[in-house]
């Protein structure tokens, strides 16, 4: 018995140096690794401390750096999906962290701001996410630090061009 079995080799993997695309080597991948990774570090300050998701802390956030937003300006900034928007802005509202109130504009939509308590949160994890940048970026040698910046900035733009280049091919199908 010197062959294994079809079901034998679908359960062993392909030998890796002869695969065209390796997960661990393909920037997409490494990109959206260390996006999580940094996000679930990050996390572990506001969870433990107020109980909030990071749809909960992108709000928070947003609305601490522009006062009041409506839901769809706080997505387009934060780069949420509308629903996940939704539930957050749903659950901010109900711990009385932020409130809403009509936009006279455009009735259809209603402006949100912190509340006092909102506030208070916002100004107490403000210096602890930003010395968790700043230890994050200790790990960039100081003389790479100007080029990183670019390379993210660069890729941020390639991405946003790529990504309308997608959507126009697929709109066009």
């Amino acid at each position: 018995m010197g062959g294994s079995s079809a079901k034998d080799q679908a359960r062993e993997p392909a030998q890796p140096h002869a695969a065209p695309l390796k997960l661990e080597e393909f920037l997409p991948y490494r990109l959206y690794l260390v996006a999580n990774l940094v996000s679930q570090a990050l996390s572990r300050i506001y969870v433990d401390r107020y109980g909030i998701g990071v749809p909960e802390w992108r709000i928070l956030v947003t609305l601490g750096q522009f006062k009041v937003m409506t839901a769809k300006a706080i997505g387009a900034h934060s780069h949420m999906h509308k629903t996940k928007v939704s539930r957050a802005v749903s659950a901010l509202e109900q711990r009385k962290l932020i409130v809403r109130r009509e936009n006279r504009a455009d009735r259809r939509e209603a402006l949100l701001s912190l509340t006092p308590a909102g506030r208070a949160i916002y100004h107490d994890l403000a210096p602890s996410a930003l010395e968790f940048a700043k230890r994050l970026l200790e790990s960039i040698d100081p003389a790479d630090r100007a080029a990183f910046e670019r390379a993210v900035d660069r890729l941020t733009e390639r991405s946003r061009t790529l990504s309308g280049a997608t959507a126009a091919t697929e709109n066009a199908k």
